[in-house]
């Protein structure tokens, strides 16, 4: 997977999900816990209903954060996938940032990705604290995630990007990690 080439996925990190539909009802397949993300088989997903409980026998761990996923697909019925990654670019961000409780980019090209097409378009991604007990930090992604803009940082530790399916989770999240990289570099460019 290209974002396993990226080195978005380090000590097997970050975790993956999408709705599929199981016995004719709409569930969750997520990458289970403490898989590495460059391969994937079968083996390497398992299926969870909207509480993170599985619904199919298996041997696997849901992955540790499965409830911050299940709060985006309650929060957003038509969400299709949720992507999670580390990427130093986004760490970064998020600690520089974090003390505003968001980060806003405007008048990039790369906003577009993110359904913004007007003239001077802003787009900001809000920036929760890295809570260790799961719950408080599912509940601190529902309460700021927004559609419009389809990414939440935790800071000090990635990002959640999600869309309609596959495609377009992973287009935000691409478009969230340039415009991180860009900041960053800016920063070190300003600086120096």
């Amino acid at each position: 997977m290209r974002l396993a080439e990226r080195g978005w996925f380090p000590a097997t990190s970050g975790n993956l999900s999408v709705k599929v539909t199981y016995g004719g009802a709409s569930v969750i397949a997520i990458t289970a816990s403490g898989k590495d993300k460059a391969v994937h088989t079968p083996e390497d997903f398992l299926l969870v209903d909207e509480n993170g409980v599985p619904v199919a026998p298996t041997e696997l761990k849901p992955s540790a954060e499965t409830a911050v996923h299940t709060a985006l697909y309650r929060k957003f019925p038509e969400c299709g996938a949720v992507f999670h990654v580390h990427t130093v670019s986004n760490n970064l961000v998020s600690e520089l940032y974090g003390d505003n409780a968001a980060v806003t980019f405007t008048n990039h090209e790369l906003i577009k990705a993110l359904g913004h097409w007007e003239e001077g378009a802003s787009v900001t991604v809000p920036i929760v604290p890295n809570h260790a007990h799961i719950p408080a930090l599912a509940a601190a992604v529902e309460r700021v995630a927004a559609w419009d803009n389809r990414g939440v940082l935790i800071r000090n530790h990635g990002i959640y990007a999600w869309g309609d399916d596959a495609f377009s989770a992973l287009r935000h999240l691409e478009a969230w990690e340039f415009l991180f990289e860009y900041e960053i570099k800016r920063r070190l460019l300003m600086s120096g």
